[in-house]
């Protein structure tokens, strides 16, 4: 069920920038993760980082890996480690399409994005192939000429 970021519903908790800029993002699909409260609550605070994670399909099921939750303050023995491998829920066909598509292809899968859908926290994902140095400085050079026609065009629009 492959979807664009806008037509997300709920508060966005965190994105993962990097993943854009070091990849070529072939694809983006929905999952739910599977929490525990304390790990809920501080995802409402804000307190994950995406930056080094990556998904990986283990005897049929979806896992996200180094995705960094930390610890609830007020959780106390409640509190589980925060680099621990989580559950991502997604229909068996989707987890198999998502494996040929990894393992053929050569492409890894990245959670891109981390929001609330109602009171449900879902994560996007991202069918991605890895950039060359060439193709991130290329990106760059894209998005600066991008950002000077518009500071251009900026400046003659208040003359």
């Amino acid at each position: 069920m492959a979807k664009k970021p806008d037509e997300k519903k709920g508060k966005v908790i965190t994105v993962n920038r990097s993943a854009r800029h070091d990849y070529f993002v072939l694809e983006t699909f929905e999952a739910g993760i599977e929490l525990f409260g304390t790990e809920v609550k501080s995802l409402r605070a804000g307190t994950v980082n995406l930056k080094d994670s990556y998904c990986r399909v283990d005897d049929g099921e979806l896992f996200v890996y180094g995705m960094h939750v930390s610890p609830y303050e007020r959780g106390n023995i409640f509190n589980r480690d925060p680099l621990r491998p989580r559950k991502l829920l997604m229909h068996k066909r989707e987890i198999a399409r998502l494996l040929g598509q990894v393992t053929r292809d050569g492409c890894t899968l990245i959670p891109l994005s981390l929001y609330f859908s109602g009171s449900r926290v879902k994560v996007e994902l991202g069918l991605c192939k890895g950039k060359k140095l060439y193709d991130k400085r290329e990106s760059d050079a894209k998005r600066s000429a991008a950002r000077e026609i518009e500071r251009a065009q900026k400046g003659r629009a208040d003359d």
